[in-house]
């Protein structure tokens, strides 16, 4: 009945969405909200900072109007993952809800002192700190990053997106990931696909995931389930219709609290006397909670940046 109740709301958000007015004013430190040009100024930061990271089109037939057509979501290919979380040692002090005061119980991150390949999340929410303050380049792209454009997608449902033999935006194993392979307590590396889409219902980026196991074959929902944190499978993690590609679902971090995580950070800094959160950094801090539903994911999101506690 559950399952069938969200359905529904999903087709409702898909009917609904469209018609929703588009946020023109800034709303971010009120609400944790944003505006699709804010949406836009962060991506262009995040792009810059973490080169890893990059824009895309998608579907010509899908691109919104309310998004430069070059710029319609975000996108980081072939993202290694080393180990499932069943293989994580998980104590309650590893436990860490970052919105207390949610009546419904709140983000909960499942593995918040875990240490996982290259990121360790030990950066409580209650408690951090936007180190310096870079400069802002939104329409500037580091001098060796000008490669060529993202490669199209494809609706093949087998292969799923299609990846460029030399994409730039791959992460590419370095000395130690091929040590960890060789590594025989670990098992097969799985790889990910990411996106970061602009959510017009909820005004909130959103990430979608797509996995590949280690012969490049897609992962089936259930097998990527298993590299989920449990407290978020089939509840904020379900699988829906990416909105910039056609063909079968991918699985997706719902969005409904995205922005009340965002503002309680905004208000947490600014009691704490910090260096404020300004809308820039918003995607920064995003890709930071959201490793709470993807713990051995690793992303980058933290490159000439740092939130530290």
């Amino acid at each position: 009945m559950a399952a069938l109740s969200g359905k529904a709301f999903q087709k409702f958000l898909e009917i609904a969405s469209p018609h929703v007015p588009l946020l023109k004013d800034s709303k971010f430190k009120e609400t944790g909200v944003l505006t699709a040009d804010e949406f836009v100024l962060a991506g262009d930061f995040l792009v810059y900072h973490c080169p890893t990271w990059r824009w895309e089109t998608g579907d010509e037939k899908m691109v919104k109007d309310y998004l430069p057509k070059d710029k319609q979501f975000l996108a980081t290919r072939n993202v290694p993952c080393y180990q499932r979380l069943k293989q994580m040692q998980f104590t309650d002090e590893n436990e860490v809800i970052l919105d207390e005061d949610d009546p419904e119980g709140g983000w909960v991150d499942t593995h918040h002192n875990i240490e996982t390949g290259t990121t360790k999340i030990t950066d409580s929410m209650d408690d951090m700190n936007i180190e310096d303050k870079p400069k802002l380049f939104p329409d500037t792209q580091p001098e060796e990053d000008s490669d060529e454009s993202a490669a199209d997608m494809t609706d093949d449902e087998e292969d799923g997106p299609a990846v460029e033999d030399d994409d730039p935006a791959e992460v590419r194993p370095t000395a130690t990931q091929t040590d960890k392979q060789a590594d025989s307590n670990t098992v097969n590396m799985r790889s990910y696909d990411l996106y970061i889409t602009y959510d017009r219902y909820y005004q909130t980026p959103r990430m979608w995931l797509f996995g590949y196991n280690e012969n490049r074959k897609p992962l089936t929902i259930e097998e990527t389930y298993e590299d989920i944190s449990s407290d978020h499978v089939k509840k904020t993690v379900t699988q829906e219709n990416h909105p910039h590609f056609s063909g079968p679902g991918m699985l997706s971090i719902h969005p409904c609290k995205h922005a009340d995580v965002i503002k309680r950070i905004i208000e947490q800094t600014a009691q704490a006397g910090r260096n404020e959160v300004e809308v820039h950094m918003y995607l920064l801090i995003f890709l930071k909670f959201v490793q709470s539903v993807l713990p051995t994911i690793e992303y980058d999101y933290t490159q000439q940046f740092a939130m530290t506690g």
